[in-house]
């Protein structure tokens, strides 16, 4: 069990900030969609943002240190959540910055994996412990972060079964399949897998799971394929997956799937924005932060 968990939120928002057609979204919200982070979008009640539900659920979950993964343009992330670099007080919560600063010669953020690097870097007790990671615009649920948190594996990721992802399937489609053996062990993530492929990588409940960037890790294990991460071929960027299939090679057996069966929330597009405040609406009534952990 630990109490840390490491958002990131330093992304540049690339789909997010296309045109689009939606005529449903206010001109507030659009502005927000081309110049937010989108965890700060305010989906939410009373002008809140995204951010806010999945802090809630992260306390309800039973974290207490909070990283939260800013760009060097991040200022707005502490007019919301705490002044300070680190330890702020938010509903109990201690909120802490990272910021992942762009290499020389770049335009925009190196990935998933060198945000966490810099995290890693910026606060090296973090290195001596257990840590989850997750999105700022997936809302994980509080059952999903408790069993991150919770879970005797010492590197572990939220299975999702594909599903019960309630998105078009042309977007699904997208979505990179995972490997799994009998025991749940991680095999592979297999990016763009071909139709005919795709039934081969049903799991032992007959399902097909994907992974949302929810993670847990053994920091003295990882540290080293973070900071070494190669950059993806295509994209261009050190991206989380990579670094976790780079362990494997070195250490088989050593991520566990926890299988999980539910919608996770995303805010990728504007078209996204009608779709998650309506969920909020109806799943998010009221926010009380009196709340206890479930454990």
């Amino acid at each position: 069990m630990h109490d840390n968990l490491i958002i990131l939120a330093g992304g540049a928002s690339s789909r997010m900030k296309k045109e689009t057609e939606n005529q449903n979204l206010t001109e507030v919200e659009i502005f927000q969609a081309n110049n937010r982070s989108k965890g700060l979008i305010t989906v939410g009640a009373s002008g809140r943002p995204i951010m806010d539900y999945v802090l809630f659920n992260a306390k309800l979950a039973g974290y207490k240190n909070i990283y939260i993964v800013i760009s060097e343009e991040g200022k707005l992330f502490k007019e919301f959540y705490g002044e300070k670099n680190s330890e702020n007080n938010f509903h109990g919560l201690s909120i802490s910055f990272a910021i992942q600063y762009v290499p020389e010669g770049r335009i925009k953020p190196f990935g998933t994996a060198d945000a966490l690097y810099q995290t890693l870097e910026q606060y090296p007790e973090l290195n001596q412990q257990y840590y989850s990671v997750c999105n700022s615009d997936n809302l994980y649920s509080s059952k999903a972060l408790l069993a991150l948190r919770t879970t005797q594996t010492e590197n572990a990721f939220i299975s999702y079964s594909r599903d019960a992802l309630d998105y078009t399937p042309e977007r699904i489609s997208r979505f990179a399949l995972v490997e799994l053996n009998k025991k749940q062990e991680l095999l592979d993530i297999i990016e763009k897998p071909k139709l005919e492929e795709v039934e081969k990588y049903h799991d032992t409940s007959g399902k097909l799971r994907v992974s949302m960037n929810a993670f847990r890790f053994n920091g003295k294990r990882f540290f080293e394929y973070v900071k070494n991460c190669p950059v993806h071929p295509e994209r261009n960027e050190k991206e989380l997956p990579t670094a976790v299939l780079n362990m494997l090679q070195d250490y088989p057996s050593s991520v566990i799937g926890i299988s999980f069966s539910e919608h996770v929330p995303d805010l990728t597009s504007k078209e996204d924005i009608v779709i998650v405040k309506k969920y909020l609406e109806e799943n998010y009534i009221k926010l009380d932060w009196s709340k206890n952990a479930e454990i």
